[in-house]
């Protein structure tokens, strides 16, 4: 099979798994509405159908990539479509954002949802950096690199459509090398219309393993000059996005509190 085919038959793949699932969760919605039902930041309803769905879109969409790598892709995209969605149900109203906020929470004794997240997807990034590069080193910074990636998806996934792009814009670089970027390009392309129609939205279950699925995509087709460049990168994004998510946080406690007493 040529590079050209194998990159049309993953995007083609991880394009029609993520239609069909995420229309077969939106009929059935297991475990009820209140599982899968969430307003979005313009008080809209929205559902987080699309983020199991991308999820196992991309990760049958890396069955038919390049066959060295599809190891690597299928545990990272799993592990973070996982990690994900066990934030979006355990974590659901929980006003803390950030790893910063989560870490210090494990430090109090309380193990956080977006603490599981973290240490979930930073640990299946090692493995997936190990099944791609040979000396420990660059097994490391792929690992940053893999989870960083997931990360940073999820940081920008502030807005209806922004991660689905950000996906379009990080994958088309990726094609040049191979085709391991194609499975999550294709699964972005079949929910950005829903996400920018505001009908539905990733939450951190898709949102990560579009992150984590293009973060191994940057590791196979990278050296260990490109993946410093890489992980300092996404080190610098998530040392922003972390100020980001702590003003966040405070904004919405203070709305949740209501106005202070006046003067």
């Amino acid at each position: 099979m040529t590079d050209l085919a194998r990159l049309l038959r993953a995007a083609a793949l991880a394009g029609g798994v993520t239609r069909a699932a995420r229309t077969a969760l939106r009929r059935t919605k297991p475990g009820g509405a209140a599982v899968w039902d969430r307003t979005n930041h313009a008080g809209r309803d929205v559902d987080l159908c699309a983020g199991p769905a991308v999820t196992l879109g991309v990760a049958a969409g890396a069955l038919a990539a390049d066959p060295g790598t599809r190891g690597a892709a299928l545990i990272a995209t799993v592990a973070a479509g996982a990690c994900g969605a066990y934030d979006d149900v355990a974590g659901a109203g929980d006003p803390r954002r950030g790893p910063r906020a989560h870490l210090g929470a494990l430090r109090e004794g309380e193990l956080t949802s977006g603490a599981v997240k973290l240490f979930g997807i930073s640990a299946a990034g090692l493995v997936a950096g190990a099944l791609l590069k040979e000396r420990w080193a660059d097994r490391a910074l792929a690992g940053v690199v893999v989870a960083g990636t997931a990360h940073f998806l999820n940081l920008v996934d502030v807005r209806p459509g922004r991660a689905a792009q950000a996906a379009l814009v990080l994958g088309s670089a990726g094609l040049v090398r191979g085709s391991l970027a194609a499975a999550p390009m294709g699964a972005a392309v079949a929910v950005l219309p829903d996400d920018l129609a505001e009908r539905g939205m990733l939450g951190d279950a898709g949102a990560h393993a579009l992150g984590a699925a293009l973060g191994v995509a940057i590791v196979a087709g990278n050296g260990r000059a490109g993946l410093l460049a890489h992980g300092a990168g996404l080190v610098a994004a998530a040392a922003c996005g972390a100020r980001v998510s702590a003003w966040a946080a405070k904004d919405l406690t203070a709305a949740r509190q209501g106005p202070g007493p006046r003067a």
